[in-house]
């Protein structure tokens, strides 16, 4: 059984009680399912309707059934009451599994996270994911291309499609700026919470949101890039051999739409 004082691994519920050597089996060898990841801060999370809705119509594509806000907020709120903690990562998975034909619901929670801020080198790949619009574990092929770059030397990789598309990172979104506007990509991706947040404050802090495609051949008509996922944004150095401004001032201006944004409790 989980506690939550293990050491290198978060804790765990299943359903609302501390997970057992069954419960973390089966989620082992029934892993079709689906998660959202989350960084709370005193029990308050921004984006929180957006992590809400992504799981209930996460359950209704892949069980036909709904996963209601409301005991998601439930379970997570008792799971940080049993860890102790009110700042930590969470994540919220959800299954089906075929032995009990009930839905299941894990949450784990783990140390607050933050990205790192540091200019990130991309390396791109062709990958294109199965219903890329789905969150899911067990990823293998970003992750697979995530090692290759790194042992290529470069930070991460950068999923496109075969005709040059850009689409997303391996677990991340990534913008574009060309000096008025912040564009992101038009291609199948996850739609991340942050970039969801940022979409919807940045019109109203002055500055534009859209999506169009992007290429690998165009990525020269771009000033700066930047990526974003649960745990924060950092801007792109350079991708494959173009390599963009890190622009200190649009990160400034991205981070002040994000935390204007309002949170919520659990």
């Amino acid at each position: 059984m989980t506690t939550p004082s293990a050491a290198a691994l978060p804790y765990a519920e299943f359903d609302g009680r501390p997970a057992t050597e069954d419960d973390l089996r089966r989620a082992l060898f029934f892993p079709y399912g689906h998660f959202t990841a989350m960084q709370v801060r005193g029990g308050r999370v921004r984006g929180l309707e957006l992590h809400l809705a992504r799981l209930d119509a996460a359950h209704r594509e892949l069980f036909e059934l709904p996963l209601e806000g409301a005991l998601v907020r439930r379970l997570v709120r008792h799971a940080l009451e049993s860890a102790e903690v009110s700042d930590a990562s969470v994540r919220v998975h959800a299954y089906l599994p075929p032995d009990t034909g009930a839905t299941t619901v894990m949450v784990t929670v783990s140390g607050p996270g933050r990205m790192a801020s540091e200019p990130v080198r991309l390396m791109s790949v062709p990958c294109a994911r199965t219903a890329p619009h789905l969150k899911r574990p067990g990823e293998f092929g970003p992750t697979y291309h995530a090692n290759l770059a790194r042992r290529a030397g470069y930070d991460d990789a950068l999923l496109t499609l075969p005709d040059g598309s850009v689409t997303e990172g391996t677990t991340t979104n990534i913008g574009f700026w060309d000096g008025t506007s912040v564009v992101w990509p038009q291609a199948p991706a996850l739609a991340g919470v942050t970039m969801g947040v940022l979409e919807r404050e940045l019109p109203d802090a002055g500055t534009a949101s859209l999506r169009r495609p992007v290429t690998l051949d165009g990525l020269g008509a771009f000033r700066s890039a930047f990526v974003t996922n649960a745990r924060g944004m950092a801007p792109v150095a350079r991708i494959d051999d173009t390599a963009f401004t890190v622009d200190e001032k649009l990160m400034r201006r991205l981070a002040a739409a994000y935390e204007a944004a309002p949170d919520e409790d659990l």
